[in-house]
């Protein structure tokens, strides 16, 4: 059975794929493909496997053999699922495989603001301690996450793992009502209440049209000035121009954004060019841990050993 990875680079070059190898012997790894030559690569292809590789209506015609495409992510508006369908191809995704990883990120940047680990770390090096006074400094400020109020926007599976560590450091969280709904559901408030009570606000909701660009001028203004943004989730939910003139003019404190709406921002972007110190920009690691990347490989294994046996795992088709 002829199968094809698209883009296995997104991956990185340490993982055990022994299982997956046993199962599909003839699986074909291509590091990365462009547009342009998708269609010949998965041209008698049964099995397609790929992570952000477009797979559009077009293709499907042209590859009549393909019977699954197995995605090693969780988004799946890289696929036409309604061409799909109709070419009688099964999509599956994977799910919950990153979760500890994306959680750990956000807290590490919350710990990195909250605690000035960055400022004293260049405080030291730069001498002043050597000059102090008194055995330490205290010249920038620590704040306990226990004083601190989380507020989660997107409380799925990533939004309730973070929960959870936040009230390990017995954190106050608030979630905010799902963006484009009405009403207020019981346990969680207004977005507009979330904006103003927040000290911290961490993003996991999907992109669509409810929540694109939803964080811009607006939102900034409404949040607190000591106020800190956390983006794992989707790039184009922030503005980067007003979250950038936000920063530069002291609306909120901080943010650490680990998403932007173009990637690899080859056309550039406003937060790239951005150079206070109370920005952290990260290149799409929060999910990347090894143990979520060979989850995220176990996980389509299993999708496709499934698929193999005549059943439905993780089916988005």
């Amino acid at each position: 059975m002829k199968a094809v990875m698209l883009d296995w680079a997104t991956m990185g070059p340490d993982l055990d794929i022994s299982e997956l190898r046993a199962l599909l012997p003839e699986l074909e790894l291509f590091d990365d493909t462009e547009n342009e030559q998708i269609a010949e690569r998965i041209a008698g292809a049964q099995i397609v496997l790929g992570n952000k590789v477009l797979i559009s209506e077009s293709l499907f015609a042209g590859a009549p053999e393909m019977r699954f495409i197995g995605l090693t992510a969780t988004g799946t508006d890289n696929v036409d699922l309604d061409a799909a369908r109709r070419h009688g191809v099964a999509v599956a995704n994977i799910r919950a495989y990153c979760s500890q990883s994306v959680a750990e990120h956000v807290f590490a940047c919350m710990l990195q603001f909250a605690h000035s680990i960055g400022p004293y770390s260049n405080d030291v090096r730069a001498g002043e301690w050597q000059r102090a006074d008194v055995f330490c400094l205290l010249t920038h400020p620590i704040v306990e996450l226990s004083a601190v109020t989380l507020g989660i926007v997107g409380y799925g599976e990533l939004g309730k793992s973070v929960a959870r560590i936040a009230e390990a450091f017995n954190m106050d969280v608030i979630v905010a009502a799902r963006p484009g709904t009405d009403g207020v559901p019981e346990g969680r408030v207004a977005m507009d209440e979330l904006l103003v009570r927040s000290d911290v606000i961490s993003l996991h909701c999907p992109l669509n049209a409810a929540t694109r660009g939803f964080f811009g001028q607006a939102e900034f203004r409404a949040m607190k000035s000591s106020a800190v943004l956390i983006n794992t989730a989707r790039g184009g939910l922030v503005d980067s121009a007003a979250l950038a003139e936000a920063l530069h003019q002291g609306e909120i404190a901080a943010a650490a954004v680990d998403v932007l709406p173009s990637e690899p921002p080859v056309d550039g972007d406003p937060l790239l060019d951005y150079k206070g110190d109370n920005l952290l920009l990260t290149p799409h690691i929060a999910w990347g841990t090894l143990t979520a990347r060979q989850n995220a490989i176990d996980e389509l294994t299993a999708n496709i050993a499934a698929f193999l046996s005549g059943e439905s795992r993780n089916r988005v088709d």
